[in-house]
């Protein structure tokens, strides 16, 4: 079987497929289990300490190629046999792995060509994980022999829940550029541009001499003496997401013809750094989507990013119930500096994500290792066993999921959105950009805070997402979008919506061509502005706004055209009277939003007091309805719905003080009825069935 980007699923999912672990009647709670670490006599206990911390479902065999398969032709299945056997006397699901994650030494040493290659022409050693090159025909064909072995053998088995298709795919090297890489690059090129006379107008290669003859002269954008095109670059990012996924859809087809109607999903990991890989086009091609999620030990506020990732990953799952399928009940070990979480903070992070729609919570792993890397990463049952603080959370979180299992199945709904988009982030990391320092993700999650203090929830999606469900919309520096996308907002806003757009947004096309005629180009008629030049801010310096606040990183030289009105100006400086933030309301229409409609911009990056004014503004003129109103500072709410008239409020109190909130209904956490008004301890939480 040969490599290839082309992303059409080989084999399409059934329609009769389920979209949730087979067997799992309940709120999905465990974690990784890795057996073949320990001895027999441990393997039994765990069983056991799985029962008493209430776990019903685990992901198996997720490393385990070289324990399966010690030698070419030799095999060992007895451990995951008896695994399998007794993890179904117990009543435990399993979430089975290709066990394709980690190649067998044997094999990169008999064919270390496939071994991937950086960016530098290095070729990486084995010795650690996910040491291929996707691109690799070679591999490829072993991992699907191996992915059709375990599949036939567990077939059948009872236990069988899901599949879990490699592991983290594309974490380690998702930009791969080796030979074989090049000649899959160079594939898919040609299929996305048919001629090269089209990929040379794309590229824009009229500039420094790069025009090419044929598609053979092609190269991944390897290291050079200088600034790489950046088209160049932003088609390998998005070739490179297309065959880590059309490797997942290699190993589907094999588990498709196997195990007709066995689910199947990859675990996602939307917050990973450099976001190499589109789950927004992968999202489709799984059964259930599930997500890895890990926090900054740095972040003094953890809890925005987990709302705005859980948020993120419900869109992409079509805001049906989702996989946590790993998070940490406490530190990791491969940060800098690798911080501990207390017992109400680790719960809390948990809940946090149930509340923005999971059903399902997972962890990395069940049992702390003894040896291996990830030796000091935390795990459900730690290296101090049962008399510690993180075994005694593993057993209360079992215990709260039990107490709120009335909520599966149920939905979040928001009325606003956030617009997100992975190539528009690539684009802004291909160096050439009027300010290195501007963070859009950062910005993106900024802003979704910004709404969920006013206790308004929101959807975070692509620019091709269906907008007409939303009376808020918020266009966070998005500095891609295809004019059939731009199309879309501005058809949001004239049918009733309010539009917010920020700095360095429609900025440029899919081919990373800037829109002439200034400003925030695709955005531009809409919001009634012109921008002629951006004003870059030096590190430390920050403007002075004239409602007192200051702005720093970015500004702009903008003028706000007829019919537009001027919010806030800046004061003093060169950009003195310019316009920040502009407002500028449109013709009445019929949908989502009551009313006219309006187009907010705002030019600059304001401190997070005039971020908060500026989204409290829009919120109010949308007339989107909050969960909750009037949140102290630190409370995070979101509810959820069955469809049925049954709804829960989730209360999330990131605080350190107490809280009391009006509400009325059953709290399930404490098992008792809350009459007028919820009192939430410090870090304390709650499940609210609403009155």
């Amino acid at each position: 079987m040969s490599a290839t980007a082309d992303v059409t699923p080989t084999t399409p999912p059934s329609t009769s497929t389920p979209s949730w672990p087979i067997g799992l009647d309940a709120l999905g709670y465990g974690g990784d289990y890795n057996p073949e670490q320990w001895p027999d006599e441990i393997r039994v206990e765990d069983v056991e300490l799985m029962l008493e911390a209430g776990v019903n479902l685990v992901s198996l065999a997720i490393f385990s190629w070289a324990r399966i398969q010690p030698t070419e032709g030799t095999f060992d299945w007895e451990w995951l046999d008896v695994t399998m056997d007794r993890l179904h006397a117990a009543g435990i699901r399993v979430d089975l792995a290709t066990a394709t994650a980690s190649p067998p030494p044997w094999l990169s040493h008999k064919h270390p060509e496939i071994l991937p290659v950086t960016v530098d022409g290095t070729v990486l050693s084995p010795g650690s994980r996910q040491h291929y090159r996707i691109a690799s025909p070679v591999f490829r064909r072993y991992a699907v022999e191996m992915t059709r072995l375990v599949a036939e053998r567990y077939a059948d088995h009872p236990g069988l829940a899901m599949w879990h298709i490699d592991n983290e795919i594309g974490c380690h090297a998702p930009h791969e550029f080796s030979d074989d890489g090049a000649a899959a690059f160079r594939r898919w090129l040609e299929a996305r541009y048919g001629t090269i006379d089209a990929l040379n107008h794309a590229w824009g290669t009229a500039f420094w001499s790069q025009l090419y003859s044929s598609f053979e002269e092609i190269l991944p954008p390897r290291a050079a003496t200088a600034q790489i095109n950046p088209t160049h670059q932003l088609d390998f990012a998005r070739y490179s997401s297309d065959e880590l996924l059309s490797y997942y859809l290699d190993l589907r087809a094999v588990l498709a013809e196997v195990t007709p109607g066995i689910p199947c999903t990859t675990n996602f990991m939307v917050m990973n750094g450099p976001n190499p890989m589109d789950y927004y086009s992968w999202a489709p091609e799984m059964d259930i989507v599930s997500n890895d999620h890990y926090l900054w030990g740095s972040d003094p506020n953890p809890e925005r990013e987990i709302a705005f990732s859980a948020d993120m990953v419900r869109s992409m799952a079509g805001n049906a119930p989702w996989i946590l399928m790993e998070h940490s009940t406490s530190a990791v070990n491969w940060q800098p500096t690798n911080r501990s979480r207390a017992p109400h903070e680790s719960l809390r992070n948990s809940l946090s994500h149930l509340a923005h729609g999971a059903d399902a919570l997972l962890f990395f792993q069940w049992r702390q290792s003894r040896a291996g890397a990830e030796k000091y990463h935390s795990a459900m049952y730690p290296h101090a066993g049962r008399d510690s603080d993180v075994w005694r959370t593993t057993v209360r979180l079992g215990d709260v999921l039990r107490r709120v299992g009335e909520i599966r199945g149920s939905r979040v709904q928001s009325r606003a959105a956030v617009l997100y988009d992975y190539a528009s982030r690539w684009a802004t990391h291909t160096g050439s950009q009027p300010n290195q320092d501007l963070d859009v993700r950062g910005l993106a999650v900024d802003v979704h805070a910004a709404l969920g203090r006013r206790g308004v929830s929101a959807d975070v999606v692509e620019p091709s997402a269906d907008l007409s469900g939303y009376d808020l919309i918020v266009v966070p520096a998005l500095y891609l979008i295809s004019d059939d996308d731009a199309a879309a907002v501005v058809a949001a806003a004239e049918r009733g919506a309010t539009v917010l757009v920020t700095f360095y947004s429609g900025i440029v096309d899919e081919n990373d061509h800037v829109r002439l005629g200034g400003y925030p180009g695709a955005f531009r008629d809409l919001l009634g502005v012109r921008s002629e030049e951006f004003w870059a801010l030096q590190p430390g310096q920050t403007i002075a706004l004239d409602d007192g606040g200051s702005a720093s990183l970015w500004a702009e030289k903008v003028r706000a055209l007829e019919g537009t009105e001027v919010v806030r100006t800046i004061v003093g400086g060169d950009l003195d009277g310019v316009p920040a933030l502009t407002r500028r309301v449109l013709g009445g229409g019929a949908g989502a939003g009551a009313g006219a409609g309006s187009a907010w911009y705002l030019s600059v990056q304001p401190d997070a007091d005039g971020l908060q004014k500026v989204v409290d503004a829009v919120i109010a003129e949308s007339r989107v309805a909050p969960v909750l109103a009037d949140l102290p500072d630190g409370v995070e709410v979101t509810r959820r719905a069955d469809g049925t008239g049954r709804s829960w409020l989730f209360v999330l109190n990131h605080t350190r003080e107490a809280v009391t909130l009006p509400t009325s209904g059953h709290d399930l956490v404490a098992g008792v009825d809350v009459a007028e008004a919820l009192t939430l301890e410090p870090g304390g939480f709650a499940v609210v069935r609403e009155a």
